[in-house]
């Protein structure tokens, strides 16, 4: 399993208080999931939700990010063809044949960023196509 997660507070809707939450994504079984638990310090107010799917709520991709800093997914090796990047970045990604073109392109130049577990997760897709990949922090 695949886990990164962080830690934030807010203002509780109900009394204005300070929640904590706990928020996270995490890659089990192959599936991407994310989830979010929180709860006020001062009244009784707490959630816990959690969903799987290809995009993760913007606002925890975000504060994910803005704790740890993207990670950048390059290739290590010489692609022959760029076909199986394709059908890898469709298959994980759910992508039109233009999105996964100009990803694959991205991916061929610069590399993709992301949070540490989707650039893990699209490693995990490009190497079952035998392509060489690697994820590190950016810097």
């Amino acid at each position: 399993m695949i886990t990164q997660g962080v830690q934030i507070t807010g203002r509780c809707s109900a009394c204005g208080g300070t929640t904590t939450c706990d928020v996270g994504q995490f890659f089990d079984h192959g599936m991407l999931h994310w989830g979010t638990e929180g709860r006020c310090a001062s009244c009784p107010n707490g959630w816990c939700e959690e969903d799987s799917g290809p995009i993760t709520p913007e606002s925890i991709r975000q504060a994910l990010l803005q704790a740890h800093g993207p990670a950048r997914l390059r290739l290590s090796g010489d692609t022959p063809s760029l076909v199986p990047v394709l059908q890898a970045l469709r298959s994980a990604r759910e992508l039109s044949l233009g999105e996964a073109r100009a990803q694959a392109t991205e991916l061929a130049e610069t590399g993709l960023t992301g949070t540490l577990v989707e650039m893990e997760i699209l490693a995990v897709h490009l190497r079952r196509r035998a392509i060489a990949v690697s994820v590190e922090p950016t810097a």
